[in-house]
């Protein structure tokens, strides 16, 4: 969950560093939880509160930051679309909070000594949700901390601009970005986690003969024999561009490029696979990470796979930790094994969303 939680927001653009905060216990296990990130990332010691531990946090953000989000570990499901309102809201209005309205009646509850009862009802419009990331020009958040001293422990750092006397600009926040708090929180996660990834599966196979190049993720690799085909027969990007799209259950390569097609003829297949990212991007869909598996006798791949790696990072929009590649022989059994045939598995988890 903190490594879905920091992914989220290293992912969006905006965000140029990280600072995750943690138990104190846990800090020299940090990178290896939070995991690999995009962004320059430190680990640092939490506090016995939560705003002594976004006060360590804060220490640890570079001085270039000019705004600054604070969100729970313990919402993996934040978008790029609530990230952006907030970053937008809090550099216009200096605090910025994402909440969503009740839809159920309010009540103010008192407890009695053996009962509760309601002291009155509260008007729903005027009742919202916190979530998080909740975003603050640096300055705005560093007075409220300071603001913050002589109060008892805040529940979260709009709650400190209020104790300021300062406005919070509420935006729209997202009803999947839930906080899993409780073990039925952390079944209903899974289960929403599950939906919002799908993997798919990809296989390509062709005859080897004289004459043709033998093109890998776009890379024309030194060898007498290249794949049989209507298009450039570039059996990685093949098996890859079907594992995208049956992940996202749009099609697969002989629909979306049909070999009837004469626009097709010759056609590279890494641009098919860009095309087959972009048509999943379209149904809101991004690619997570690949797996490769090239089967042939010869050539050797392991000192292509480098570049092979690149290419298709490239295309993906992924970094090259997200692409494996792998080549393998098939021990002399078939028309793969007898050097006349290469082959590829393909594998493909994707995410809904954009990064």
């Amino acid at each position: 969950m903190l490594q879905r939680s920091v992914a989220a927001c290293d992912a969006h653009p905006a965000v140029s560093e990280l600072v995750v905060v943690l138990p104190a216990d846990w800090v020299a296990e940090g990178p290896s939880l939070v995991g690999t990130t995009r962004a320059a990332c430190r680990v640092v010691a939490g506090g016995e509160r939560r705003q002594d531990s976004v006060r360590a946090g804060v220490a640890a953000v570079s001085d270039a930051a000019t705004i600054v989000l604070v969100h729970d570990a313990a919402r993996p499901f934040v978008s790029r679309e609530v990230i952006d309102r907030v970053v937008i809201a809090a550099g216009e209005s200096g605090a910025a909070v994402p909440a969503i309205p009740v839809a159920d009646t309010v009540k103010r509850v008192a407890v009695a000594d053996t009962y509760r009862h309601v002291v009155r009802t509260e008007p729903r419009a005027e009742v919202w949700l916190a979530q998080t990331p909740q975003g603050f020009r640096r300055e705005v958040l560093v007075a409220a901390m300071a603001a913050g001293e002589g109060h008892t422990e805040a529940t979260d750092e709009a709650q400190l601009v209020e104790w300021m006397g300062s406005e919070v600009r509420v935006v729209e926040g997202d009803v999947s970005n839930v906080k899993v708090t409780t073990s039925r929180d952390v079944e209903q996660a899974q289960a929403l986690w599950t939906a919002q990834s799908r993997v798919g599966t990809g296989y390509d196979l062709h005859r080897l003969v004289e004459g043709r190049p033998l093109v890998l993720a776009g890379l024309t690799i030194p060898f007498e024999r290249g794949p049989l085909a209507h298009s450039d027969g570039d059996v990685v990007c093949h098996a890859l561009t079907d594992a995208i799209l049956g992940a996202a259950g749009v099609g697969d390569i002989g629909q979306l490029f049909p070999n009837t097609d004469a626009r097709w003829k010759d056609a590279a297949g890494l641009d098919l696979l860009g095309r087959a990212v972009a048509a999943v991007r379209e149904h809101g869909w991004r690619v997570v990470n690949v797996d490769v598996t090239v089967v042939l006798e010869r050539p050797q791949l392991a000192p292509h796979v480098p570049a092979i790696r690149a290419s298709l990072a490239t295309v993906l929009g992924v970094p090259v930790e997200a692409v494996s590649v792998k080549g393998k022989t098939n021990e002399g059994v078939d028309a793969v094994g007898t050097g006349d045939a290469i082959a590829s598995h393909a594998v493909a988890l994707l995410k809904r969303g954009r990064p």
